[in-house]
């Protein structure tokens, strides 16, 4: 499994139709947000079809398109690569030439697929995000057991609180810590 290691942009021309790609790496489940982003980036478009993967979560659009004909091929795309916690968007401006069933599905398949071809990749593993509870006088010890892990939050109350992606490995390390999983997810290799 891997991800995008940044966001991408790249256009193709068919047949006198724009298709812009926008791949996003996805760090949390915000697709609709950037959607909502998009439209406002690139306004008149005649179709913004789009396709996720964010964990376990899966979903497409065809956005108007013929039914399977847009979201399915960039999903499909993002299947065969292997692919997670990426967003492929393709803004479609209409030039005035139908491209058939057979030629929309070409078309955002190779949107995507050209888009991919300029990125760069990170791999990703099975991972959790936990919430860790301890002692002030614990943690010197802990920033020592996660110095490879990404800390999303700490907070400083009666004890510290922090919100930690890890993976198998420092879950087993933190058994002398009070810790509860909040999610399974995937998580950059470090």
């Amino acid at each position: 499994m891997k991800t995008i290691s940044n966001n991408i942009i790249n256009e193709i021309e068919i047949k006198n139709s724009r298709f812009i790609a926008l791949l996003y790496k996805l760090e949390t489940n915000n697709v609709n947000e950037i959607i909502s982003e998009v439209k406002s980036n690139y306004p008149k478009a005649t179709h913004y079809c789009y396709g996720y993967i964010y964990n376990e979560s899966k979903k497409y659009s065809d956005d108007g398109e013929p039914g399977g004909t847009a979201g399915a091929p960039i999903m499909n795309v993002l299947e065969k690569e292997s692919l997670s916690n990426i967003l492929v968007v393709v803004v479609r401006y209409f030039g005035g030439i139908k491209l058939g069933a057979g030629g929309l599905v070409r078309a955002y398949t190779k949107a995507t697929t050209e888009a991919l071809k300029i990125a760069q990749y990170k791999e990703l593993i099975k991972g959790y995000k936990v919430q860790i509870d301890f002692d002030y006088n614990q943690e010197k010890q802990l920033n020592y057991l996660l110095n490879n892990s990404t800390i999303i939050e700490k907070t400083y109350n009666e004890q510290i609180t922090y919100i930690v992606l890890v993976d198998n490995s420092i879950l087993e390390d933190l058994h002398n810590y009070s810790y509860q999983i909040l999610e399974e997810l995937y998580i950059e290799k470090k």
